[in-house]
């Protein structure tokens, strides 16, 4: 194998990516994982939910990961990539060409934020969007609820759980009176028009500032963001089937349509929490693993026989006549037999 050909790439250094790169490097593959260094979790100061690192922080977690694919060999590259050719030539921004037996996209995915003043310099602080990432934090302390997109108001109900004392900020989102029904049942309040700001004193979320001049306290506002994939045209450049919103279709191990191409995380399930994407990473790995294994196979026959056809009749045949000549399994053949 030259200095620049791995038996994967592996694109994207989160989670997903990572952990399969683990699974790789195990397995004795010869593996490159590049990463462009820009993982979605950035403004989090905690990681939780995810057993045995619950509380850790996001870059000690990644720098953990990277730490333990090393052991293995695996050779972690900082670029980004900026296409895949025919034959998995990786083409990177840095200049330098890889080439790859197998591909995995694990990229992760984008975030669509309302536009409102102090929503992106307060995403992953005290603007959250999963309260089962976040909720435990901010438990019992009053809450609201910003709505933007279809599902805002479910996403309402859920925060709940968290704290009796919920608002729910209509925004630019239609509030369905069934929807508002479930509000009120649930004890949360709706505040209709729209949010013209958060207000933060002391780099701290104080509360919510509607058009009209209202103002609403609030400890930490929730959001459901639109998930987004990125704009870099890697998989559909691979020529990957995606759904109506952009995302690859992929099968339980994370195949997608093109053969020896996976995905996994984020790029494909934009719900997936970290400990999620680090086990669609380690599927997709065990089976990128037995695809190369039956590669491998498939090569040694092939070399073997010399044409690649693995024990077909007429190679059987063939190596018959050359080696036995007029005799069957040791017997001498009539010639009414020939």
């Amino acid at each position: 194998m030259s200095e620049h050909t791995y038996d994967v790439a592996v694109v994207g250094g989160g989670a997903a990516g990572l952990s399969a790169a683990l699974v790789l490097g195990r397995a004795r593959r010869r593996v490159a994982v590049i990463d462009a260094g820009a993982p979605r979790n950035t403004p989090a100061a905690h990681m939780q939910g995810y057993l045995s690192r619950d509380g850790m922080a996001p870059a000690e977690f990644l720098a953990a990961g990277r730490d333990e694919v090393a052991r293995y060999g695996v050779e972690l590259i900082d670029d980004q990539v900026l296409g895949i050719d025919t034959g998995f030539a990786v083409r990177l921004a840095g200049g330098r060409t890889l080439t790859a037996r197998r591909v995995l996209m694990a990229t992760g995915v984008g975030d669509e934020l309302p536009d409102v003043p102090g929503v992106r310099q307060r995403w992953g602080k005290d603007l959250l969007h999963c309260p089962y990432c976040h909720g435990w934090e901010v438990r019992d302390q009053p809450l609201g609820v910003l709505g933007a997109l279809p599902g805002s108001a479910q996403h309402a109900l859920l925060v709940r759980q968290w704290s009796d004392d919920v608002v729910f900020f209509v925004h630019t989102s239609d509030l369905t009176p069934i929807e508002r029904r479930q509000l009120e049942a649930r004890g949360i309040r709706v505040v209709a028009g729209e949010v013209a700001k958060l207000v933060v004193e002391n780099d701290r979320l104080i509360g919510v500032e509607m058009a009209d001049g209202r103002f609403v306290p609030r400890a930490a506002v929730f959001v459901r963001p639109g998930n987004l994939p990125h704009d870099d045209g890697l998989l559909a450049g691979l020529g990957c089937a995606l759904s109506e919103a952009g995302f690859p279709l992929v099968d339980a191990t994370g195949r997608t349509s093109v053969a020896g191409v996976w995905a996994a995380g984020n790029v494909s399930d934009p719900r997936a929490q970290v400990i999620t994407s680090a086990g669609a990473g380690s599927a997709a790995a065990i089976a990128i693993n037995a695809d190369l294994v039956q590669e491998d196979v498939e090569r040694a026959l092939g070399g073997m026989e010399g044409d690649g056809r693995a024990f077909s009749a007429t190679n059987e045949a063939g190596v018959t006549d050359v080696i036995l000549g007029d005799r069957r399994h040791g017997l001498e053949l009539s010639k009414s037999q020939q």
